[in-house]
């Protein structure tokens, strides 16, 4: 599976779930850690952990397992790490105070309407 489709089914679990400003950025050129930081908002702890379970549920079913997650949604922020994509699921509050995006803000922002259906 490449990175693109990878990429696109976890912006299409994320909307499918009501995700909240899905952000995807580029980090290619600039660290190691990974080629695409997908950033996404939950309303809650249940709906933030109801996020990264659909992310894990739909790539798990591609034959895609993250190397590794850490936080459960109860502490406001899930991880799920493909290697070569991060996912990161804030709690509003969250998001808020550690502003990823304005952290990796030299990375490339990609335009997510490419990668959602329009019904």
């Amino acid at each position: 599976m490449t990175t693109e489709e990878k990429l696109r089914s976890i912006v299409k679990a994320l909307d499918s779930k009501k995700g909240e400003d899905i952000k995807v950025i580029k980090i290619t050129d600039l660290t190691i850690i990974a080629d695409y930081f997908v950033i996404a908002g939950g309303t809650s702890s249940t709906h933030t952990k109801s996020l990264s379970q659909e992310v894990d549920y739909k790539l798990g079913l591609l034959g895609v397992n993250p190397t590794r997650s850490e936080g459960s949604g109860a502490d406001g922020w899930v991880v799920l790490d493909y290697s070569d994509i991060v996912v990161h699921i804030f709690y509003k509050a969250e998001r808020e105070f550690y502003q990823l995006e304005r952290l990796w803000a030299d990375g490339e922002e990609i335009d997510v309407s490419q990668f959602i259906d329009k019904e």
